[in-house]
């Protein structure tokens, strides 16, 4: 069966170019709303949650039950995806002091992960959000960080759980490309 992924939109300007950078790597994937999940979920192999425009700390910012999804599906979640994410999972999100927009340093601090396989410490990637996980969720660990955010990165390694706080998406990430390939 061809390797499938399924992209899960919450509403960001990246979707699509999620999209694009998937299937440079000549790998199949479908956008889906967030409130319009496949009724067959077997087609698919892995997980992308997306970013969104919306803070997770809005009583009214776009959900899904994650809970079949993410013992499922291998997933990566981008920005607003890795906060829901957290949140669902127990985890703590809050309102950054500083909101990160633009050029950050990320720092590794395990060594470890599938997903950086490769790719150098200090590496450059590109941020967009004004909230911040506090407290990671049981069973993930902090990967990087960068200057203001201590949680760029967090993984569940038995579950193959990786939320990212920046865009590999985009060009502005020097390793986005093999972060995504490695997922």
């Amino acid at each position: 069966m061809q390797n499938k992924v399924l992209i899960l939109d919450f509403g960001s300007q990246y979707t699509q170019l999620i999209a694009r950078r998937v299937r440079e790597l000549n790998v199949y994937c479908e956008i889906h709303p967030y409130n319009k999940i496949p009724k067959n979920l077997n087609y698919f192999k892995a997980l992308i949650l997306s970013g969104s425009p919306y803070s997770v700390r809005e009583p009214n910012s776009p959900r899904v039950n994650l809970s079949v999804l993410l013992e499922k599906f291998p997933t990566l979640a981008v920005c607003y995806g890795a906060q829901l994410i957290a949140q669902e999972m127990g985890g703590l999100v809050s309102a950054s002091n500083i909101r990160e927009y633009g050029r950050a340093n990320l720092f590794l601090k395990e060594k470890n992960s599938v997903l950086f396989d490769g790719i150098s410490n200090n590496t450059q990637v590109w941020m967009s959000h004004s909230d911040k996980v506090d407290l990671i969720p049981n069973g993930f660990v902090r990967i990087a960080e960068t200057e203001y955010c201590k949680s760029a990165i967090v993984e569940h390694k038995k579950k193959k759980i990786f939320g990212v706080q920046f865009h590999p998406e985009v060009v502005h990430s020097e390793y986005g490309m093999d972060v995504i390939k490695n997922f």
